[in-house]
């Protein structure tokens, strides 16, 4: 479906502007970076994720609640490494999150592990890491948490993550917290798998987890979720059990489209209404709202198709370096890299080269006349860009680039092919039931 959009000014977020009419990402040049780097590339503002972590923690200080960057959103170390020196903890889904926030130099002992399917492995390496604590998804991810530690003669600090069933009011395939979803437990397991693993001394039961979905624009939902929540808590410290730590997820939403989105101030508001009282440590887990204003992903124009009654810019970037358009239907708001203030007289629709219908970007109303060689920027990259990236089509996966001030550098150099061919080098023959021995044959 093609979707329509006005060309719209830059968000102050961002840290995009125009100077000396060409498309800057604080101080630098997008042009500059392009003729250094190639496209598409990613690039990233230091300074946009800087500000928005400053003012997410002055949001959330009259509650005191501890931020953990939702690291699914963008892994990148460099990215990782400045939230790291901000304060922020880390909110992981699985052992290579693990093993990239502890590269970053983020400390063990404020990650928090989410995620319905860890695996022993992933489990026995965040215990013996010494992580914050492990959200807890089902009652036999319980059992085999307290296997693990067991085994290793650790105590496993758990949180059990709820699902209220509160429809967040988002994208269905984004939406965590109604009862059908994949995620978390009812109350009355909770009830049930709480008061067990008490009891059990390899486990330090600590508190409650919930997060009902991504990309939030209303802030009802958590309001909703929150009261459910502290009626949860009261119930379980009825019964004798004690609930320390509170996680209260992510999911606030950004504006892709230039239109209104929600106000950290709002929900910090709301978070001190609902359980500012409760006696409980609080964590918030934000993601997108920190990274996904600050980056932009840059692609040059290859080719005009006048085909059909929307003309058809054909440009290098594709669906496997954006997945968003293609999975959700989302927008990301096209700007041109060299300012030119004569709009196109028709809409066009913007698409990339992969070898699928689905790799459309969208149909933009408001654009200048675009050539062969134009650059365009995707806005809003920063979060579920490069880290959902792929190398479908064997197509090399992009650059990342970090701005500050003045300056730029290159985070993650493009992955090239030759360097995946590597990876799929003739290994040794091992018959079926040897294998299991260890023993291989030629």
């Amino acid at each position: 479906m093609d979707i329509r959009h006005e060309r719209f000014s830059a968000a102050s977020r961002s840290g995009l502007r125009y100077g000396d009419a060409a498309l800057r990402l604080e101080d630098v040049s997008l042009e500059d970076v392009a003729a250094s780097v190639a496209t598409p590339f990613y690039c990233y503002s230091s300074a946009s994720i800087r500000s928005a972590y400053e003012r997410l923690s002055q949001a959330l200080a009259p509650v005191g609640a501890s931020i953990c960057f939702a690291v699914k959103a963008n892994g990148n170390l460099s990215v990782l490494s400045l939230l790291a020196e901000l304060g922020s903890g880390m909110d992981i889904v699985s052992g290579g999150e693990l093993e990239r926030t502890l590269a970053a130099g983020a400390p063990a002992a404020g990650i928090v592990f989410s995620g319905v399917g860890k695996k022993r492995g992933e489990i026995r390496d965040a215990l013996k890491a010494g992580i914050h604590q492990i959200n807890v998804e089902s009652a036999a991810e319980l059992d085999a948490i307290a296997d693990v530690a067991r085994e290793l003669g650790l105590r496993a600090p758990v949180a059990f993550r709820y699902n209220p069933d509160v429809d967040a009011g988002t994208h269905t395939k984004i939406s965590t917290g109604r009862k059908d979803d994949k995620f978390g437990m009812s109350g009355e397991e909770i009830l049930d798998a709480y008061a067990r693993a008490a009891t059990l001394p390899e486990l330090d039961v600590v508190g409650l987890a919930v997060h009902i979905g991504s990309q939030l624009l209303d802030l009802e939902p958590f309001r909703q979720a929150y009261t459910h929540l502290a009626n949860l808590v009261m119930t379980l410290r009825g019964r004798g059990l004690s609930v320390t730590r509170l996680d209260l997820g992510g999911g606030i939403g950004i504006s892709y489209d230039g239109g209104p989105a929600p106000d950290v101030e709002d929900y910090g508001a709301i978070v001190s209404a609902t359980l500012g009282g409760i006696g409980c440590a609080l964590t918030v887990e934000p993601g997108r709202w920190l990274v996904g204003p600050a980056g932009v992903l840059v692609t040059e124009v290859l080719y005009l198709k006048e085909a059909g009654e929307t003309p058809t810019v054909i440009v290098d970037a594709a669906m496997n370096d954006l997945m968003r358009p293609a999975l959700y239907g989302s927008l990301h708001a096209a700007l041109p890299v060299r300012q030119n203030e004569v709009c196109g007289d028709r809409p066009v629709r913007i698409a990339g080269p992969v070898c699928e219908s689905s790799d459309i970007f969208g149909t933009y109303a408001g654009l200048p006349a675009l050539s062969a060689g134009d650059l365009l920027a995707f806005t809003c990259t920063g979060a579920y860009g490069a880290s959902m990236a792929s190398t479908y089509n064997a197509r090399a996966l992009v650059p990342e680039v970090l701005v500050e001030g003045n300056r730029f550098r290159v985070i993650r150099r493009r992955q090239e092919t030759a360097e995946l061919l590597v990876l799929e080098e003739p290994t040794q023959w091992q018959i079926a039931g040897l294998a299991a021995e260890g023993r291989a044959v030629r």
